[in-house]
């Protein structure tokens, strides 16, 4: 009996735990569909697709409801296995003392205890077996976070290394060589220099590797040959966190939370008191703006920002950028979504911050007449500075 008894408790849940995951993939791929047709709300309303989402996500919720019918038919198949086979069990050892009692073999009180003792055994089978299914169950519930757990950090600080000391703002790229893939090389050989205060820009056509030098600056991948340095420090030997403090960033597209102006400019560094908000905003020149609101710095952005214009969005990711008062700023495209009379405020913008605050200015950029203001200009083709 408890031979048979584990056998099927093994058997059967190995077979439950393939149906679990697939309902699990199913809940999981529900769950991405409802997320990213919620976050691209726009486009699906653009293009008048609302029913086409619902059906996407039904789809995906009926295999969910498939896998979890499943996986309830399997647990009862289980129950009622794991039942049959101590009740089986505890018949024929009955019927067998029943038969000896006929015999002579053993008297009644020995029928008794041998009843007695099944059902003591049959008590603790059932709960073991209960808890080896849920542990089996908990298991593959939790194998997307142990995934998680288990994937390598591909950008490691080395050990013992320093917080970066950023005073001058001077930036060096030397013989920079990186790629994605290897069969495309992004960057090849780049070389410039930066001295502090600076103003460069950087143009180039699309996929010349221009948004892929603030990714090596930032460390979000590490260069394949050459070596990148501030202030003569190679920003591999220093901790991330200290590099990214120091350096701020405006990106092409900004992206707000659905949260207070007073929360997107203060995200840069959560703990900055309220004044160094203020006085950031009023470095990007948008404090009047924000005060002239009804509820000024409490106003709600919206979902991405979208309550706010595109001039308006790049002047919060400007303040935002200077809570931290970085001593290099980044600015990657930042009118490439702008229109005209944008694009020269944001560029006068910049252009007056460093030379107040003395920042040195990285500019990506299209626009030949902001190319044309900085002190030098890069031209990056096919991975090489021209």
């Amino acid at each position: 009996t408890i031979g048979v008894y584990v056998w099927l408790t093994f058997s059967i849940t190995a077979w439950r735990i393939r149906i679990r995951r697939q309902m699990n993939e199913a809940d999981n791929e529900a769950s991405t569909r409802s997320v990213d047709s919620l976050l691209n709300f726009e486009t699906v309303k653009y293009f008048n697709n609302e029913e086409h989402e619902g059906r996407r996500i039904d789809t995906a919720l009926r295999a969910y409801e498939t896998g979890a019918a499943k996986s309830r038919e399997s647990l009862a198949l289980l129950n009622v296995a794991q039942a049959a086979a101590v009740t089986s069990g505890i018949l024929i050892m009955l019927i067998m003392a029943a038969l000896n009692i006929r015999d002579g073999t053993i008297t009644l009180g020995g029928f008794v205890v041998i009843n007695a003792y099944l059902l003591q055994l049959s008590m603790p089978l059932n709960f073991l077996g209960t808890v080896y299914r849920e542990i089996q169950q908990s298991l593959v519930d939790m194998e997307n976070m142990f995934s998680l757990l288990d994937e390598e950090q591909e950008i490691k600080d080395p050990p013992g290394a320093l917080p970066i000391d950023i005073k001058d703002g001077a930036v060096e790229f030397d013989n920079i060589t990186f790629s994605y893939q290897t069969d495309r090389v992004i960057l090849k050989q780049v070389n410039f220099t930066l001295e502090p205060s600076q103003t460069v820009a950087i143009v180039g056509p699309t996929g010349s590797g221009k948004s892929t030098i603030s990714r090596l600056l930032f460390r979000f991948y590490e260069a394949e040959a050459g070596n990148i340095r501030i202030d003569n420090q190679d920003i591999s030997q220093v901790t991330q966190d200290s590099l990214r403090q120091a350096i701020g960033v405006v990106p092409q597209d900004t992206v707000l939370f659905n949260d207070t102006i007073y929360y997107n400019i203060r995200y840069a560094k959560p703990d900055a008191p309220a004044e160094a908000v203020y006085e950031a905003a009023r470095t990007a020149r948008i404090h009047e703006f924000i005060t002239s609101l009804p509820a000024g710095y409490e106003t709600r952005v919206g979902e991405r920002g979208l309550k706010l214009s595109g001039g308006e969005k790049q002047r919060v990711a400007i303040a935002r950028a200077f809570v931290t008062r970085p001593t290099i700023l980044f600015a990657d495209e930042p009118t490439g979504n702008l229109d005209k009379a944008s694009t020269q405020s944001v560029g006068e913008l910049l252009f007056s911050i460093n030379q107040e605050s003395d920042t040195t200015l990285i500019l990506v950029t299209h626009d030949p007449v902001l190319a044309g203001r900085c002190e030098f200009t890069y031209q990056l083709d096919e991975g090489r500075i021209q």
